[in-house]
């Protein structure tokens, strides 16, 4: 019941849309003076509808009980052509929704105050009545092109955001420091897309970045993801060193193991992978890092994975903190950035804390001083870019890579470039 229920009920709800979805199209095709274009249409309708509940009752089912590359596919493909059928639908049914309510106004308005004028003005009204479905459908292309877009090519097309930060107690061999921060890459989401990756180091290479710092979700769920990959990734250059932590995809808590040693063997074996590519990586422990002849070092912290509502807490900040020197300037990553304010913010002395985790839930508005929204903000109130507080700063990376929804719509992945000064 645990597995079908939700499903059940998640058809259901789309079913309903589909039908009131379907009125608005026979209202609108009512007038096609073409039999064939019209019951083309209302059939073209109901067939890719049916594929898509076969696809996400397959999808599901697979997902639920497999553990091969093939299966996630399979369920991020039918969650994207899901999108890209019913989103336009909602479009629809909510203008044409709109349009019966002020048809019902009318028709009790008129009933109510029984003249002639009233009735006359409902019947002028049919063709008011049908106007916002015709527009509804005309607008249903935004969403269509939109989603289409984005899993085409928008969930490859990344994007350098930058940002420039002051600290007074910055090392005077840190000055001009450029720091490449990285998130959630999801290798086992591109399958075989070498290209994109390759495109995605490239950019990071031409940053000639100083450190590469990388907040977590290497993986789906599985190290074996990185098969094919390691040589690619370890590409990625930077002239004092690469580290990283581990985000909440990494620790295979999605996936029914046949038992407890399968998923720490996973565990252990993407710990050994991210060495392999050239990571250190930095479970609750702290890095000083201090070029040679240096006498001040600037202290990198890592904590495995801390998040709130449900999601896994086996970050330990207080060993990775238990050594520091508040003196230094201390860069933390955590990958999700509530942490930032359930234990950092104004509890420590940690001056950078770089996150990732919401991806921008791969969805959203941004114009530079205009605008920046994105549904994931009612989840993370600090969901993308930077974040200050007093003179503690927060950045919160949009992911590199992708998971569930195969696409990036409004919302690139994202390669950070941050320079000290």
């Amino acid at each position: 019941m645990r597995i079908y229920l939700p499903l059940l009920l998640f058809i259901l709800a789309f079913i309903v849309l589909d039908i009131y979805a379907f009125k608005a199209l026979r209202l609108v095709s009512s007038q096609w003076t073409k039999p064939l274009w019209k019951y083309g249409a209302q059939a073209l309708y109901w067939l890719s509808s049916l594929v898509i509940y076969a696809l996400i009752i397959i999808a599901l089912v697979r997902y639920n009980q497999g553990q091969e590359r093939s299966d996630y596919y399979i369920f991020f493909m039918s969650f994207g052509l899901l999108l890209l059928v019913f989103m336009p639908k909602l479009v629809v049914a909510f203008f044409h929704l709109f349009e019966d309510i002020l048809h019902l106004f009318r028709r009790v308005a008129a009933h109510f105050v029984q003249n002639t004028t009233a009735g006359t003005a409902r019947d002028a009204g049919i063709s008011r009545w049908q106007f916002l479905t015709r527009l509804g459908w005309i607008l249903a292309a935004i969403p269509f092109v939109s989603i289409l877009y984005g899993m085409a090519r928008g969930r490859y097309n990344f994007r350098v955001e930058r940002a420039s930060l002051n600290f007074s107690h910055l090392p005077e061999w840190a000055r001009g420091l450029k720091i490449v921060h990285i998130s959630d890459i999801h290798i086992g989401s591109f399958f075989n897309n070498k290209a994109a990756v390759e495109r995605g180091v490239n950019i990071i290479n031409e940053l000639q970045a100083d450190l590469i710092l990388f907040t977590g979700d290497m993986v789906n769920n599985f190290a074996e993801e990185l098969d094919g990959w390691e040589d690619l990734l370890s590409q990625m250059q930077a002239r004092l060193g690469k580290f990283s932590v581990l985000g909440n995809h990494d620790y295979g808590d999605y996936v029914p193991w046949s038992d407890a040693s399968a998923k720490s063997d996973n565990l252990e074996e993407l710990k050994k992978k991210h060495a392999a590519m050239g990571f250190k990586l930095l479970n609750n422990e702290l890095f000083q890092l201090r070029p040679e002849s240096a006498e001040q070092p600037i202290e990198i912290l890592g904590v495995e994975n801390w998040g709130l509502g449900g999601f896994s807490q086996y970050g330990k900040l207080d060993e990775a903190t238990k050594d520091s020197n508040p003196e230094h300037l201390q860069i933390l990553l955590s990958h999700d950035p509530s942490h930032w304010d359930a234990e950092v913010r104004e509890k420590t002395r940690i001056d950078l804390t770089l996150a990732g985790h919401t991806h921008g839930m791969q969805f959203g508005v941004e114009i530079p001083g205009i605008v920046k929204w994105s549904p994931v903000k009612y989840r993370y109130p600090r969901w993308g870019g930077l974040y200050n507080e007093q003179d503690q700063y927060l950045y919160v990376n949009r992911g590199f890579g992708y998971i569930g929804f195969p696409g990036r719509v409004g919302m690139p992945p994202e390669i950070t470039l941050i320079e000290l000064s």
